[in-house]
This record gives structure tokens, C-alpha cells and sequence, in this order.
């Protein structure tokens, strides 16, 4: 005789009943749970992949091509040509006014700077490439840090030690557990090297939008916050700073953010799927 659960089910009908018991316990005992519309199918979850696939191929592209003298514009040209041939969408494009294919951010800016023909990529600099791909209908999201010539000793060690954050994220990031395990685990290790990390920006939901639910922050308490379930896309993306942590807008674009000290960030940014067992690296 098949077996009900009785009231509201919380998974998608093909999720295994003990996942689904489960969830029901945690929302009884009160705890924060993610809304359903972010558990994922296995039809979602391929297209998911499949968009994944391209976005991390146009990292292995801008990596085989990024070198010192090139513009930003020119990385922003490389990626909207690579992300169409491959039919699919780069979702920065117009999102909520962004002019560009890419976010290209350099040295003490911490993200969503904009690719420009003037900024010329020159020695000694990081940066970050940030892309995003729709591939019919379904997003993907991954950054990499890429550092220019010659860089300095202290730039190479803040590079490091924020990918290091978010292979440390990554791997608090279990099923069962909670966000703010996963901010605490960043925030520990960027700051017992010196580093602070940024607290106005976080990680996000994504896949069948470009943002969803949750907000993942890179700094918290062990303990606290939404329940990690299985079958929640989601990314991580720690922005750490060798200074303080505050940033700000530039207002002349309303875009680029910025330390507010001037010294410089990094930010490595991979996308994950929760499954029963673990976590699965989607983009990198």
C-alpha cells in the first residue's frame, strides 16, 4: 500500500520519501528551510548542467586568452562571441541595465566592474572575469581570478587564500546543514590570514533565474541560518579584501564596486548542487 504524507509536501514528487521526512522534522522543530520553488527537478537539473558546461568552457577560453595589453572590452568581445556560438545567452547583458557580457574587475574592485576599451590590462594586476550563461532558459554563474605578469608577492597570497575560502565553503556547504556554517567557515579563514571579507554583497540562488533564494554570505555564525537541502542549486563567492571590508558604488556608473580603502579584492565563484550524499561542482 503506498504510503501518504500527510498535509503539505515540501519536495518535488520525485524526491526519495526519507529526504521528504525528513524536511518535514526540521520545519516542525522551526527551523528557516528554503522555499520549495528551489528544489530542483532531474529535467531542471540537466538543463542546469548543460548550460554549466558552457560557462565553464568560457573560462577555460578567457583563461587560454587573457595576457597583459588587452582591454577589457576585448575579454567582453571574447566572451559574447564564445557564449553565442555556442547558442547560448551571456546573462550580464541588460540585466537590470548592465551594458556588458561580463564583469571585469580589477584590483581594488571588488566586483561588477565594466569592460571598457581604456582599461588596459597591464602588469601586476588581478582580476576577475565574471561570467554568466543562459543555455535554453536555464543560468549558470562562475568568476576566476587571472593574474597579470609580474604580481607582487602579496597580491599572488591574497589570490590564494580567497580560493582557499571558497574550497572551504564548498565544503561546509553539506546537506543538513546551514547557511551561516557556511559564512562562518569563509570568515574564519580569510581572517585568521589577515584578510576581511566583504559583507555587502553574497552568493545566490541560480538556475532557473540569474538571482534567486537563498542569499548566501560569506561570514556568519556556525549554527544559524537556512536549512541546505538537497537539491538547491546555489553559488559561492567569496570577495575578500586585503584591508577593511567596506566597499562603495561608483557613482559615476552605479555599477563598479570598490574598496573603500583602496587596496585590493579577489573573488573566486563556483556553482554547486546540494544532493543527498554532498555537494557537486557545477561551474568552476
Amino acid at each position: 500500500m503506498k504510503k501518504f504524507i500527510k498535509g503539505f509536501r515540501f519536495t518535488p514528487a520525485n524526491y526519495p520519501a526519507a529526504t521528504e521526512e525528513k524536511i518535514q522534522k526540521y520545519r516542525k522543530q522551526g527551523y528557516k528551510l528554503p522555499p520549495r520553488k528551489v528544489l530542483r527537478t532531474p529535467e531542471q537539473i540537466e538543463g542546469i548542467r548543460e548550460s554549466a558546461k558552457i560557462n565553464t568552457a568560457l573560462l577555460d577560453h578567457v583563461a587560454a586568452n587573457i595576457r597583459e595589453g588587452i582591454s577589457t572590452e576585448e575579454i567582453d568581445r571574447m566572451v559574447y562571441e564564445f557564449t553565442t556560438a555556442h547558442g547560448a545567452i551571456p546573462a550580464p547583458l541588460n540585466y537590470e541595465g548592465f551594458p556588458k557580457s561580463v564583469c571585469t574587475s580589477i584590483n581594488d574592485v571588488v566586483c561588477h566592474g565594466i569592460p571598457s576599451k581604456k582599461e588596459i590590462l597591464k602588469s601586476g594586476d588581478i582580476i576577475n572575469v565574471d561570467v554568466s550563461t543562459i543555455y535554453q532558459g536555464y543560468f549558470s554563474d562562475a568568476s576566476r581570478m587571472f593574474m597579470i605578469g609580474e604580481v607582487s608577492q602579496e597580491k599572488q597570497r591574497l589570490v590564494q587564500v580567497t580560493k582557499e575560502c571558497l574550497e572551504i565553503g564548498i565544503k561546509a556547504a553539506q546537506p543538513w546543514a546551514q547557511l551561516g556554517d557556511v559564512g562562518a567557515a569563509i570568515q574564519e579563514h580569510a581572517e585568521k590570514n589577515g584578510y576581511s571579507v566583504v559583507r555587502d554583497l553574497c552568493g545566490h540562488g541560480v538556475g532557473i533565474k540569474f538571482h534567486e533564494e537563498p542569499d548566501v554570505e560569506h561570514f556568519g555564525r556556525r549554527g544559524t541560518g537556512m536549512v541546505i537541502l538537497p537539491g538547491m542549486t546555489f553559488t559561492i563567492e567569496p570577495m575578500i579584501n586585503m584591508g577593511a571590508y567596506e566597499v562603495f558604488i561608483d557613482e559615476a556608473d552605479e555599477w563598479t564596486v570598490c574598496t573603500d580603502d583602496g587596496l585590493p579584492s579577489a573573488q573566486w565563484e563556483n556553482m554547486i548542487l546540494i544532493t543527498e550524499t554532498g555537494n557537486e561542482i557545477l561551474t568552476y
